[in-house]
């Protein structure tokens, strides 16, 4: 029977390394992949301590005036570094669909402690080992984001090696795909919304993810984020206090041949009578893989009545197209 809703799974029989744990473990993720694309996670190993100091520190980074942020803008739109404001993104312009700007503001970084090795620097790897840009004058900020990005990036890597046995194929498949990542951490914070907003404007419009995987933690059961089940209905995703939301990206269900979904999702407004602080923030990792990795038809997912149906494509080009639309607006806005 399909899932209409999104499962909580615990991953410590994967972490207790038999091989029934991990079976176990790969068979709730492939049902959860193959029928929602979203599932919540337990006992990930993230230490509760790291997640709390990277949510007081970014609550401090957002609570700074306006024009302090602003000194760590992004700096180019193909650049998923620094400060984005309120309104200056619209997710749902990634599937070419127009929308007002989200109600959200954002700081991001990219990989960190990058080698100076030519793979890094070179004209392929275009943006995506691009330099961070930081804030000053908060303690402990940069430390904190750089010990999350390498947190985040080891379950990343658990959570690869999970699908790899859930697609039955060798456990580390993945590991030469994505050692050299092109990841992004990205802390969203949503004001509160009491006064008017535009028709059809949102926290976050709907759209799909790009890369492999995102791991989000919001920070309190206020809610918001909803996913599109297979019967169309949008069914809100579980809080669980020490848990990360899951899902896969539209890489991923490229590479498994349309096998697994990546699903439509969205961030709703709270009521817009509502007379209490309904402000809320989440940390997000998107996970992507090297961008020279080729994402094509993973031999699992096809065969003779099943052929592959994408054209093979590099997680880099795939990457930046779709961010490029989601911060000009469909190229439709013009950006100093």
């Amino acid at each position: 029977m399909t899932l209409k809703y999104v499962p909580i799974v615990d991953l410590a029989p994967y972490f207790d390394g038999t091989s029934t744990g991990k079976r176990e473990v790969a068979a709730q993720v492939d049902k959860a992949c193959k029928d929602i694309g979203f599932l919540v996670i337990t006992n990930h190993g993230v230490p509760a301590e790291l997640i709390e100091r990277v949510s007081r520190l970014s609550s401090d980074f957002f609570d700074l005036p306006l024009e302090a942020k602003r000194r760590v803008d992004r700096p180019s739109p193909d650049q998923v570094r620094g400060y984005s404001a309120v309104a200056e993104e619209s997710l749902s312009y990634s599937l070419e669909e127009a929308a007002p700007g989200d109600l959200k503001e954002s700081f991001s970084i990219g990989p960190t402690d990058v080698p100076d090795e030519p793979y890094y620097h070179c004209e392929a790897a275009g943006p995506h080992f691009a330099p961070n840009v930081w804030p000053t004058g908060i303690d402990g900020f940069q430390n904190a984001y750089t010990e999350y990005f390498a947190a985040m990036s080891d379950l990343s890597q658990s959570l690869m090696r999970i699908f790899a046995l859930a697609l039955e194929l060798p456990e580390t498949f993945f590991d030469d795909k994505i050692d050299k990542h092109i990841s992004m951490f990205r802390t969203l914070s949503y004001p509160d919304t009491k006064g008017a907003v535009e028709e059809g404007q949102m926290r976050a419009s709907a759209h799909t993810d790009y890369g492999s995987l995102t791991i989000v933690r919001p920070d309190s059961a206020l809610g918001g984020l909803q996913v599109r089940n297979q019967d169309g209905q949008w069914v809100d995703v579980p809080y669980v206090p020490d848990g990360f939301v899951v899902n896969i990206g539209d890489l991923m269900m490229q590479w498994t041949n349309d096998q697994w979904i990546s699903t439509l999702h969205r961030v709703v407004n709270p009521p817009a009578d509502s007379d209490t602080d309904n402000s809320r923030q989440s940390l997000v990792f998107f996970h992507q893989p090297n961008y020279d990795a080729l994402v094509e038809c993973l031999p699992s997912c096809c065969g003779p009545d099943n052929p592959p149906r994408y054209a093979p494509i590099t997680s880099g080009d795939h990457l930046v197209s779709k961010f490029v639309k989601q911060t000009t607006f469909g190229g439709t806005k013009v950006v100093a």
